[in-house]
Order: structure tokens, then C-alpha cells, then sequence
């Protein structure tokens, strides 16, 4: 019975760890991005992207055009300096690309509910996200085709 009260305990703790870190703001991140070492930049880029994305997307249904197209901005700003961290270390080549795959994805779907005008500057982060894939993609394939000419 003592066992199952002190895993009930440890449970809960990380529950309410893992709340807080979802819970932190996307300004707290950006802090936490600028002071991380680089290992740690892709993932955080990423999950600052995500963040913005989703605020993007609750900004344009709400009208707020101004406030969603600095948004998707940093969209495309961390999800590059994402890239950058992950073609510096190596690491996390492959999630940076699906992320950013998926993001495209989801910009495309929110493209198709705008105004014409405000259709731009999602339209130029898409291509942007996608040259970012690119970029990796390549990154990726390239290790292989060195280990293939060896």
C-alpha cells in the first residue's frame, strides 16, 4: 500500500511538471531559446513555431490580421533558427523536417480560409518552411551519400 501512495505521488508530480512546461508562454520560451545551449535549439525552435502557429490560427479567426502575421513570422523566424541548430549538431534533422512539414501543412489549410489580401504572407512562409525542409532533406541525404562513396 506504501508503494502504490508513493507512485500515486510521483505520478502526479510529473503530471503537474509536464503542465507546466506546456504551460510556459511563448515569451518565456523565446527567453529560454536565446539562453539554451545548442543541442537544446531545434526541439525548443520547433516547439516555439508550433506555439505561434496555433496562436496564428486563433488570431485570424478572431480578425486579429496585424497580430496573426507577426505570428506566423515567428513561425517561419524559430522554425529557420531550428534548422540552423539541428544542421550545426546533426541532430534532430528528421522531427525538424516532419514539424516543419506538418506546420506547412497546417498554414496551407489556414491560406485556404483567408481574405485574398491577407493570403501573402502566409503563402511566402509556406515556401519558406518548405525550402526549410528542403534544406534538411538535403542535409540528411547528403551524410548518406558520403558514407556511400567511401
Amino acid at each position: 500500500m506504501r508503494w502504490l501512495t508513493i507512485f500515486l505521488f510521483l505520478l502526479a508530480v510529473a503530471f503537474v511538471v509536464q503542465a507546466r512546461a506546456k504551460d510556459e508562454s511563448v515569451d518565456e520560451l523565446k527567453s529560454r531559446f536565446e539562453k539554451a545551449r545548442v543541442e537544446d535549439r531545434a526541439e525548443l525552435g520547433i516547439r516555439i513555431a508550433q506555439e505561434q502557429l496555433h496562436n496564428a490560427d486563433k488570431l485570424y479567426n478572431a480578425g486579429n490580421i496585424d497580430e496573426a502575421r507577426a505570428a506566423v513570422d515567428d513561425i517561419v523566424t524559430y522554425s529557420e533558427k531550428a534548422r540552423d541548430a539541428a544542421t550545426q549538431t546533426k541532430k534532430r534533422l528528421k522531427n525538424t523536417e516532419i514539424d516543419a512539414r506538418k506546420m506547412a501543412e497546417k498554414l496551407r489549410d489556414i491560406k485556404r480560409n483567408l481574405a485574398f489580401e491577407d493570403q501573402p504572407p502566409v503563402e511566402q512562409a509556406i515556401r519558406r518552411l518548405e525550402d526549410i525542409r528542403t534544406t534538411l532533406l538535403d542535409e540528411m541525404f547528403a551524410k548518406d551519400d558520403k558514407k556511400g562513396k567511401k
